[in-house]
């Protein structure tokens, strides 16, 4: 009903009931009619109300009830608005307008629990329904011991207080290649005391300077305190054992709660531009904000999230880079005492007895069998390693005879005829820019892109072969990059063509160390979809998975990107794949083997070790 409506309406209302009252006072004399006043004012007010009845039906009073509510709420809302607006301007600190995101203002040192619930359309901790089980059981795989709480510094692991001891060899006898060599490691706090709960990360590695040979050890956790290394003993000669504890398990329980605690401690930053006017915007994995604060950049094909704050001015679509925001992690307490190196981070421990043996050629009884160890706990496991070093040279273990590629000429003659395509972080840029460093005629197409995320085209047209290297997508740590260069690997993988001459190398990790398990599983999944299709479009391509390796460290990055992490990550890789027809390039063994000291990007002794591995996965003995 429109106003002119009601109008007319209300007029014939006033009308009749003026007409009716009119025509029964001229009946009457004064008298009677001042007698009855009350009685005709009533039969007025029925009158009207059964007019109304009719002419105005029960709807038409909702219709009025709701708009009286709806300017209420209207007046309410409108208050919270305006106060939302100025919060939100008093952020803006510098020229060009940045929405920040909100965390949590403490952290609180107590073990992990689950992960905080955040008011906003994504999460960190969330895989494709299809995914959940298989998240369940990798969650329940890197399941890290617990560590009592509340602790004091007293309390925790002190390499310097802590031991290893050499046990004989089984028999009492001497110790050949082949036999393995158990080391008893037993962790004490910094009053002495003997630790009475497992959880601390223990690197083992069995080495000799004078060959350049070097052999990992797996750590078995007895959760009392004590651990054991077991080691192959796989050169003959002098070895010595060296024990380095990585973390404190009470530095696990804070680097473990900082994960839960503070997600989003690393942002990214994104350019939105239409002709004179710029904004930059926040942008992650998940932002706390509601979705008409969101631009939602979310992957089509692979469901992947990704999202940005709305510029003020501008539209979602004008975003036109993606760059590497920072941290914003906020302090702890203990940070600085759980993480001080050489004291209770990377510390070596010290033997209480000889750290050296002599191992003795391969007796007569040749043992074949894989070697293995009965843990503590009554489980039998493989411990075999993946592969050694002998005089600086990697030697695999898996079946894999790895040739040596120490010149252009072969390395140009095993890529003859082929495409390889390398997926991943700068670990496998190395790889990119090894190849085209040493083949003489792979040359660099310059295709004008950023020189740190590329991607970057290498031909050899005497040789027919093609090299290219493509960053994976967010959150990749770039400087700048163009969003039009943000492609995710499993979508790159769809449009390989595939064939045996066709190799894949796709590395993935370190870039997601900063986040909760739950998305680097979710990246993970998605590209063995892709590795799968893949596979079964084209079956004779070669796929080549890069493992993690361990880095150096210092306090921020403890918390940020660090060993334990990787760790972490790098079991859930091997377990993803496992039933996958890929070959896996062990770099945490060759990295943690090798006498070098460890580095994010690995130096380039260690770097051609794992080129060999790879070009003998493409050209195997005597196909050449």
């Amino acid at each position: 009903m429109n106003a002119f409506t009601f109008a007319q309406e209300w007029e014939w209302f006033h009308e009749k009931t003026s007409v009716n009252w009119l025509s029964k006072c001229r009946g009457q004399g004064r008298t009677t009619m001042e007698n009855n006043t009350k009685g005709q004012n009533q039969s007025l007010i029925t009158l009207g109300s059964q007019t109304l009845r009719k002419r105005f039906p029960l709807k038409y009073g909702l219709i009025f009830l709701f708009l009286a509510f709806f300017v209420l709420w209207l007046m309410f809302y409108s208050v919270n608005f305006t106060d939302h607006i100025t919060c939100k301007l008093s952020e803006l600190k510098k020229k060009v307008p940045i929405t920040e995101d909100s965390s949590p203002a403490t952290i609180t040192l107590k073990h992990p629990t689950e992960p905080p619930m955040l008011s906003s359309v994504c999460s960190f901790n969330s895989v494709l329904p299809e995914d959940t089980l298989e998240l369940a059981f990798l969650k329940d795989y890197i399941t890290w011991p617990e560590t009592p709480f509340p602790f004091s510094l007293k309390d925790t692991s002190h390499p310097p207080h802590s031991t290893y001891t050499i046990l004989p060899c089984n028999g009492g006898g001497r110790w050949h290649v082949g036999d393995q060599l158990e080391v008893l490691i037993k962790m004490n706090d910094f009053n002495g005391h003997p630790k009475k709960y497992g959880g601390d990360v223990l690197f083992a590695r069995l080495h000799n300077p004078t060959v350049r040979a070097g052999v990992v050890g797996k750590v078995f956790d007895h959760h009392n305190g004590s651990y054991t290394a077991v080691f192959s003993l796989l050169w003959e000669g002098s070895a010595e054992v060296e024990v380095i504890m990585i973390h404190s398990s009470e530095a696990v329980t804070v680097i473990e709660r900082v994960n839960l605690e503070q997600p989003g401690r690393i942002f990214f930053r994104s350019i939105f531009r239409s002709g004179t006017v710029t904004e930059a915007a926040i942008c992650n994995v998940c932002l706390k904000a509601p979705p008409e604060q969101l631009c939602n950049y979310t992957d089509i094909q692979t469901g992947e999230p990704w999202f940005c704050y709305k510029p003020k001015k501008l539209k979602c679509e004008h975003r036109i880079t993606h760059s590497f925001g920072g941290f914003t992690l906020k302090p702890m307490s203990m940070d600085s005492t759980l993480f001080q190196i050489g004291v209770n981070m990377k510390a070596s421990i010290r033997s209480s007895g000889p750290s050296k043996i002599t191992i003795l050629p391969k007796s007569e009884v040749v043992n074949e069998t894989v070697p293995i160890y009965t843990s503590g706990l009554g489980e039998a496991v493989r411990t075999r390693p993946a592969g050694y070093y002998y005089q600086g040279v990697w030697r695999a273990l898996d079946g894999t005879t790895v040739r040596q590629f120490n010149n252009g000429t072969a390395m140009s003659q095993c890529l003859k005829g082929k495409v390889v395509h390398l997926y991943g972080d700068s670990t496998i840029r190395q790889w990119f820019e090894y190849l085209v460093s040493k083949i003489p005629d792979l040359k660099l197409f310059d295709l004008k892109n950023p020189p740190k995320t590329g991607p970057f085209m290498a031909l050899d047209y005497t040789n027919n072969i093609l090299v290219t290297f493509r960053c994976h997508g967010p959150p990749i740590r770039a400087p700048v990059l163009p969003v039009s260069q943000l492609h995710f690997v499993a979508n790159e993988l769809d449009s390989v063509v595939g064939g045996s001459n066709t190799v894949v190398v796709i590395g993935v990790w370190a870039h997601f160390s900063t986040f909760p398990v739950e998305v680097y599983v979710r990246r993970m999944l998605s590209i063995r979809r892709a590795v799968v299709r893949l596979l079964t479009r084209a079956p004779d391509t070669l796929v080549v998975i890069r493992t993690a390796n361990p880095k150096r460290l210092t306090v921020q990055e403890s918390v940020t990107t660090d060993d334990f992490y990787f760790l972490q990550r790098d079991k859930i890789l091997r377990a993803i794949f496992k039933e996958v027809n890929v070959r896996l390039l062990d770099a945490w063994e060759m990295s943690q083997a090798h006498y070098l000291p460890h580095d994010l990007h690995p130096p380039p002794p260690i770097i051609k070790n794992m080129m060999d591995v790879v070009l003998s996965h493409i050209c195997p003995s005597g196909e050449l």
